[in-house]
């Protein structure tokens, strides 16, 4: 399945740190293979965020 979606840079960003979040802290009933996919997903998350190009410089007005 795919799913696509539209976001801005702050809530990807929130979803990511969420994410993260449960990761780290995550309570003894979920289960250990849900904790690797969110793991592996935020790999590829990750690795992807390296792989961007550079922004060009901002011009101050």
């Amino acid at each position: 399945m795919v799913l696509r979606g539209t976001f801005h840079a702050y809530e990807l960003a929130a979803l990511a740190a969420a994410a993260r979040y449960v990761v780290e802290t995550a309570p003894t009933d979920i289960p250990a293979e849900s904790l690797d996919q969110l793991k592996q997903l935020l790999s590829e998350y990750d690795e992807q965020v390296r792989n961007l190009p550079n922004p060009a410089p901002r011009k101050d007005p």
